[in-house]
């Protein structure tokens, strides 16, 4: 089985700093969907990874992110592609959890659903934190330039063996070519 793992907001969609707190406010990146379509076409299981601490703030609740996430699963199918499932940490960076990344507690319960090989499986973010949980497990890490992923390349102390790609798209091209 070939898995990638997936952030969301920046990766598949349009990032905001007072976040995506509705369906209406969810909006795919050009070309993000198609990749997911590329990917899944190519045999790839794609699971989402996200930190959602807009829960624990009071900005949305669990209804309203599910209906987010249902969106995203609908418009991925729209395109040919499927989102095989979608892992999240509601809680804040105060609430000193293990899932919250950079920790790798919802990455390491991923490859343990999904019965996968930490170093055969990719992860792709735009962040620091993104890479850093991938990285604490031995996956690979991939950082797109979107979102916050060039703000990310500038500041530097990327993960060792990170790879660099301008997207989503470009990642899917190389992996599913």
């Amino acid at each position: 089985m070939k898995l990638i793992i997936l952030d969301r907001d920046g990766v598949i969609n349009h990032d905001s700093d007072a976040y995506i707190k509705s369906p209406e406010e969810w909006r795919a990146l050009t070309g993000s969907l198609e990749a997911i379509a590329r990917l899944t076409k190519a045999g790839y299981r794609v699971v989402v990874a996200t930190n959602q601490s807009g829960v624990a703030r009071g900005l949305f609740d669990l209804a309203t992110l599910g209906a987010i996430h249902m969106k995203m699963h609908q418009e991925a199918a729209a395109a040919g592609g499927r989102i095989d499932a979608v892992f999240f940490c509601p809680h804040g960076p105060e609430d000193d959890c293990r899932c919250r990344k950079p920790r790798p507690g919802m990455i390491e319960e991923i490859l343990r659903r999904f019965d996968a090989e930490a170093r055969k499986v990719i992860v792709v973010g735009d962040a620091l934190r993104d890479l850093e949980a991938a990285a604490a497990l031995g996956c690979r890490p991939v950082l797109v330039l979107t979102g916050k992923g060039a703000e990310t390349m500038r500041k530097g102390g990327l993960p060792a063996d990170t790879l660099v790609r301008v997207d989503l798209a470009a990642v899917a091209a190389e992996l599913a070519p």
